[in-house]
Order: structure tokens, then sequence, then C-alpha cells
């Protein structure tokens, strides 16, 4: 099958990762202002976290289990296009709910004089997220077992690179349109305006791909039939492992990889806005609008690094696609993921703007590679057919290790406070000292991994 396809060329490599655009689109709205919002609902650091496990639960029970069902779709439509288009369609309609959850709950013990606990918006932006984050997984798995299955070897790394390439204009367009509508229009969009935008954009770049990329369609062998339905989850996984001794070093990579990454993701916008922008994270009553200008001013500077480094992972995941093909796909990781460490170190002990801008874009080198070169070495040793149940097996030791981040650290956070004359604070930092290890032991475990 694969020397039946032809190669892509530049116009239809970018149609393919349109839809991933708005996939990171989506998710980039969700990681930089789900904590602001929850927060305004009654979050602290560890209600926060918790919350957050949407993402790493979603991650480990969703996408093996659509992964191995896209594998044997046999849908007129193709294997992977409806999971894309379903998960896509599910998760804007949560982005448009999730921001007005105190909202719509008010309306309802208003409209209809239910009595609702006081927590209930809460609950309702928490279900949300979960809806989110498991819609993300339904679309993510099969969109990368579409590489292998649509597009020639010789071409994955580069394809792979395209996706990051993708990720990170999505994410730079999702992260400065709020602050430079700001900055120079005037405008402040409220964060019911930004998730719309961020629902249209998942629904529109995954309707333009799924139009675009043509599936051959799938017809399962009486064996690989009876050999899906036999299979376990254990026993895929066992037979996963197995297949090379590299797949479980990519596999080690990946977990100390994301308990890193999501230091950062999941808790760099409270850190501006606290840490930085000096907003007490435990404020007296009636004193919160005093801080509401600041806040949004912390909000607008965060979105403007989160665009930074995700320009940066924009700027350099082409580069770092043809780098990887001429010096290897470890060698290169290993270098990148070292500069996201000291990326890391800087943001945690910075008090200026300026080091947070360096460290930032410093830590986008690191972002770029992460979504790409180990996708790349593992898809080395993936066997036709199984590309949608590899990939989601995979991604268990991506969403696995972010539980630590959503749990330990969340409780590590929140049990460390300061307080000055304007409030209480929590040691945000402190997840980048984290993440700063954690990189460090997956950057030398990439040196371990021995690649074809």
């Amino acid at each position: 099958m694969q020397e039946e396809m032809k190669k892509f060329n530049t116009a239809q490599l970018l149609c393919f990762c349109l839809g991933f655009f708005g996939l990171q689109f989506a998710w980039q709205m969700r990681l930089a202002l789900s904590g602001p919002v929850t927060e305004k609902l009654g979050a602290d650091p560890l209600i926060y976290g918790l919350i957050s496990l949407a993402g790493p639960f979603s991650g480990m029970v969703v996408q093996p289990i659509i992964g191995a069902l896209s594998d044997r779709t046999t849908s007129k439509f193709g294997r992977r296009r409806p999971y894309l288009l379903g998960g896509a369609i599910l998760a804007s309609l949560a982005l448009w709910i999730f921001p007005n959850s105190g909202t719509i709950v008010n309306y309802f013990s208003n409209s209809f004089g239910v009595v609702l606990a006081p927590i209930s918006g809460l609950i309702l932006a928490g279900i949300m997220i979960w809806i989110i984050d498991a819609c993300v997984n339904i679309a993510q798995g099969p969109y990368r077992a579409l590489v292998p299955d649509v597009i020639p070897k010789e071409q994955h790394a580069i394809a792979n690179s395209f996706l990051s390439f993708a990720i990170g204009l999505g994410s730079v367009i999702a992260a400065a349109t709020p602050p430079v509508l700001s900055k120079f229009f005037g405008i402040d969009m409220p964060d019911t305006a930004q998730f719309l935008m961020a629902a249209i954009a998942f629904t529109g770049g995954m309707i333009i791909t799924c139009a675009t990329i043509k599936e051959k369609q799938h017809i399962p062998t009486k064996k690989e039939n009876e050999d899906g339905k036999k299979k376990s989850f254990l026993s895929s996984l066992k037979e996963f492992l197995t297949t090379s001794p590299e797949i479980v070093k990519i596999c080690i990579v990946q977990l100390f990889t994301w308990i890193g990454t999501m230091c950062l993701l999941l808790y760099f916008t409270l850190f501006v806005v606290h840490n930085l922008y000096g907003v007490p994270d435990i404020i007296q009553n009636g004193t919160e609008a005093l801080y509401e200008s600041t806040r949004l001013s912390g909000t607008n500077f965060a979105l403007i690094c989160m665009a930074l480094f995700n320009l940066v992972c924009f700027l350099v995941s082409i580069p770092l696609g043809v780098l990887s093909t001429k010096f290897g796909n470890k060698k290169i990781h290993f270098v990148a993921l070292v500069s996201m460490a000291l990326a890391y170190l800087i943001l945690g002990f910075a008090h200026t703007k300026l080091l947070v801008v360096i460290g930032m874009g410093l830590a986008g080198i690191g972002w770029a590679s992460i979504l790409a070169l180990p996708f790349a070495m593992l898809s080395q040793y993936i066997k036709e057919g199984t590309e949608g149940s590899v990939m989601g097996i995979f991604n268990i030791f991506i969403a696995g290790p972010q539980v630590v981040v959503c749990t330990i650290v969340a409780w590590i956070i929140n049990q460390n406070t300061y307080s000055v004359d304007s409030g209480i604070y929590y040691h945000w930092e402190y997840a980048f000292f984290i993440g700063a290890v954690m990189l460090l032991l997956s950057a030398f475990s990439t040196l371990a991994i021995k690649e074809k």
C-alpha cells in the first residue's frame, strides 16, 4: 500500500494540516483561559488541577478506544474522517458553553426558580472541560493516524513537521488576537467571544481538511476483525511495547517530556497574572473588582507570551524537520529539550517581563520538536493497519504523565503560599522547576534510542 501512495506537494500538506490548525486554536484557548475562568467561579490551584484531569484521563481512555475503532471503521466517508468531524462539532458546542457556565446556571435559577448550589457554575464548567478534552482526543488520535494512512513513509517526518507548523500557527493566532485587538483597536474581547472564535476555527478547519483529503475505503479482513475482537487493551499494549525495545525508550522519553510540558501549559497564565502582575490568589470579599483591570492586563500579557512561544514553534518546525532528516531525530530532539529546560529555569527565576518573554521564546524550540519528532521516531515501527491503535496507545504516555501535573504538582503549589500586604500568593513558579528536571530526564533518555 505504501508504494501506491503519491508524494504530497506543499499545497496538499497545508490542506492536510488545516484541521490541526483549528484543533490547536481551540486547545490554546482552553489551556490559556480555563484557569482564569474557573478561578472566577471559585477554583483554587488544587481544584483547577483536578478539573484539568479531564485531559489526561480522556487521552488515556478515549484515544486508545477511538484509535482502535477507527482502524476497523468501514464508513464510506473513510476510517478517520467521521471521528475528526464529530469530535470537532461536539467540542465546539462545549467551547461555547464553558465560559457561559455561570450565566447559564444563573439563568435557570432565576427563570425557573431552581435552587442550585453556589458552585453549580464551577461544576458545569468542569463538565464542559471534560467534554472539550474528550472530543479533542476523539479527533486527535485518528488525525495522527492519517499520516501513515495517506502519506508515503519518506514524508512522515516532514508531514509531522507540517502538523507542528499548523499547531504553532493556530496557537499564535489564537493567543495574539485578543491582546492585538485590545492594544491597537481598543477592543477587549470577553472570554465568551474568544471561546466562540475557537469553536468556529475548530469546526471550520476540520471541515476543509475532511473535504480535501482523500481516504481509501478500508475493508478489514476477516483476520483483522477477529484479532480486533480478541485483543484486550492489555494485550494490545503488550504487543505495542514488545514490537521493538526502541518503542519502550520512546515511551519513556514521552513520559518525562509531558510531565515537563504540562507544567508550563497548565500553569503559565496563572503564574503571570499572580506572580508577575501581583494579583492576589486569595482576595478578601468585595475587593475582586480592584484587581479586575490588572487581571485582564496580566491575562493579555500571558497570551502575548504564549503567542511568541507558538510563533517560535511555527518558525522552527519545518527547519527542525529538515535538520532531523540530515542529522537524525534523536540528536535534534535532545538539543531542543535541553533548550526548553533552560527556558523553564529562566521563567522560574524571572521577575521582569523581559525575562519571561525570553524564556517563552526559547521554550518554543522545544515545543516544536515535542510535537513532531517523537511521532517521526515512532512511525518507523508502526505495522500497516494498526496506525490508529498505535497512536491511541502511544497517547497513554502523553496523557498519563499529565495526571502527575494535575494532582501532585497542583497539590505542591496549593500547599505553598506566601503573604504580603496585598494578599496571599501561591508559588506558581515551582511548576517550572519541576518541569525543568523532567525535561532534562527526557533529553538524556532520548540519547538511548537507536534509530533505523
